[in-house]
């Protein structure tokens, strides 16, 4: 496997987002896919990439130039 796999803590340093709101949208289902390897939440970079380019899409005002 050649996407690399980031944790919780590395995507909240990322985002400059709080750990508690990542797994809040965790909870809710609103944030990147995740999944459990041990007790620890990973994410796929790959999964990441795509959520972020999906929140900037739904953010923009306007049609797309």
């Amino acid at each position: 496997m050649s996407d690399p796999l980031v944790t919780i803590e590395e995507l909240a340093e990322r985002i400059r987002t709080p750990e508690a709101t990542l797994r809040f949208w965790r909870y809710k289902g609103t944030g990147p896919k995740s999944f459990k390897l041990g007790r620890r939440v990973m994410y796929r970079q790959s999964d990441i990439d795509s959520w972020l380019e999906d929140q900037y899409a739904a953010s923009q005002n306007g049609p797309a130039a």
